[in-house]
């Protein structure tokens, strides 16, 4: 990680409300569209949303889902999530500080794990780090769509910011959680520098 927790979550506090005007490339839509399909909960299923940010995939899968626990470290983006929240009357979407390491689900049941732009900040052992932890959770499905790299990304175009993110390859992360249990289910390309991979953990 190329700045610290606490420096992550203040910056991201300090944009929460202008974030959700900021995200309109057609790359960042379209993971999230590709996100909420792939994830798809049932009616008993909790999902679990790291790096929820101000809710837009935890907003969108609460309606088919029994329960959302969504986490982020960034007070600032969960306040704006909440408001959404209580705009729609989602009253199944619970916002809590966590993180990918410690995403903070003691005594939950969760079913699907979903994530979207959030793990690129993490380091590559981070990563792994991670989703070891995922895993132990026992889900049945794992969505992530994420800044990640399917080839030798354009130095003069990144899709991310250097210094303060550090994508994986797809090859990395798909090595990842083949090593963790999962296998991998589907593989979206959105731009050569972001994607959604879907992993699935079977008789679970």
């Amino acid at each position: 990680m190329k700045k610290t927790i606490e420096e992550h979550a203040n910056r991201f506090s300090k944009i929460a409300g202008d974030y959700d005007d900021s995200q309109d490339s057609d790359e960042y839509r379209a993971c999230v569209s590709l996100v909420v399909e792939h994830a798809n909960p049932s009616g008993e299923d909790t999902v679990l949303d790291l790096g929820t940010g101000t809710g837009a995939i935890a907003l969108a899968l609460a309606p088919d889902a029994k329960r959302v626990v969504a986490r982020d470290i960034s007070e600032g983006m969960m306040d704006e999530g909440r408001k959404k929240a209580e705009v729609n009357a989602l009253e199944n979407v619970e916002f809590g500080a966590g993180r990918f390491r410690e995403p903070n689900v003691e005594g939950e049941d969760i079913d699907v794990v979903v994530s979207n732009f959030a793990m690129h900040h993490l380091s590559e052992e981070e990563k792994r780090e991670a989703i070891e932890v995922i895993a132990g959770l026992a889900p049945e499905k794992f969505v992530l769509g994420d800044v990640m790299f399917f080839g030798t990304p354009d130095p003069e175009e990144p899709f991310y910011s250097p210094e303060v993110d550090d994508p994986s390859t797809v090859g990395h992360l798909a090595d990842v959680l083949t090593d963790n249990g999962f296998s991998l289910t589907a593989v979206e390309r959105v731009h050569e520098q972001v994607g959604v991979l879907v992993a699935e953990r079977y008789g679970e």
